[in-house]
């Protein structure tokens, strides 16, 4: 059900991404790119193909915790209201960990590479965040709900991120104090230092306001990473930052440095030759 809901959208994702186009040719904005475009679209059908076999492992991952659980929900208005609040919440903390974990950030780091900012760009998805996202759904099947509802919640979590990947919308008046939009999200895209790891939130952006990770979009946005990656090759898009890892992993002398390059936060370096987000912008604010 989750990859249907996927497959569905494609005419709909297309047929946006068209008109975005026209929008944003006429806007003075900066649009699309065709190399960009070509990558973005790559990596999305690679995600595609490998979330087809990872769909089968989730659920059954699921469906075992559920086994477990000492209640059990059914499909309702109700339960599926709660469910789609839930989901966010584990969403915001799934997105979180994957900007502040340096091993989920190499599976999410790909899709902050376009130096573009277009729907396009919301189909610049992982290749392995397939895997690391079987960490974190499964409390959700503990607490009761059933495996293809959490799989249908998470597609729909998805499929709502797809029109705040733009330059064409502007702000959207008082819904902007609750749902993650496109200035909400322009600024979780942007590579200012005061826009690192800002605004995780998938639907809800009250989780962001909750803990402390909030950014309204005040300075002009720069998109891509801090240090951007130069290729439009998908394979190099995908496993930069896995081939990052294991080459400082292999040049560390201590399991101590081994673990912290893995498990620490991005830019973290035993020699404090480079610097994690946080302690950027604590230099800068100091």
């Amino acid at each position: 059900m989750s990859l249907d809901l996927t497959v569905y959208a494609i005419p709909a994702f297309i047929g946006l991404m068209i008109a975005e186009g026209v929008v944003l040719a006429h806007s003075g904005l900066r649009g699309y790119s065709r190399r960009d475009t070509a990558a973005s679209l790559t990596m999305g059908i690679g995600n595609v193909l490998i979330d087809l076999v990872m769909k089968g492992v989730h659920l059954a991952l699921l469906a075992a915790v559920a086994e477990l659980a000492l209640l059990r929900i059914e499909p309702s208005w109700w339960s599926w209201a709660i469910l789609l609040v839930a989901g966010d919440f584990v969403y915001y903390w799934f997105h979180r960990a994957h900007h502040e974990v340096r091993v989920l950030w190499a599976a999410h780091v790909n899709h902050h590479s376009s130096e573009h900012y277009n729907l396009s760009t919301a189909l610049r998805q992982s290749w392995t965040t397939p895997f690391t996202s079987l960490l974190f759904w499964w409390p959700l099947a503990l607490i009761g709900f059933p495996p293809a509802m959490i799989l249908a919640c998470i597609a729909l979590n998805t499929l709502y991120q797809f029109w705040i990947h733009t330059e064409a919308i502007d702000r959207i008046g008082p819904l902007e104090q609750i749902l993650n939009t496109a200035s909400h999200h322009r600024v979780h895209h942007g590579a200012n230092l005061e826009y690192l790891d800002r605004n995780h939130a998938g639907m809800f952006i009250v989780w962001d306001k909750l803990f402390g990770t909030f950014a309204a979009e005040d300075a002009p946005v720069r998109y891509g990473l801090t240090t951007n990656i130069g290729t439009f090759n998908p394979v190099q898009i995908a496993c930069h930052e896995w081939a990052a890892i294991a080459r400082d992993v292999r040049r560390a002398n201590t399991w101590r440095a081994r673990l912290g390059y893995v498990f620490g936060p991005p830019g973290w370096s035993a020699d404090g030759s480079r610097l994690t987000t946080r302690q950027l912008q604590a230099v800068t604010n100091a």
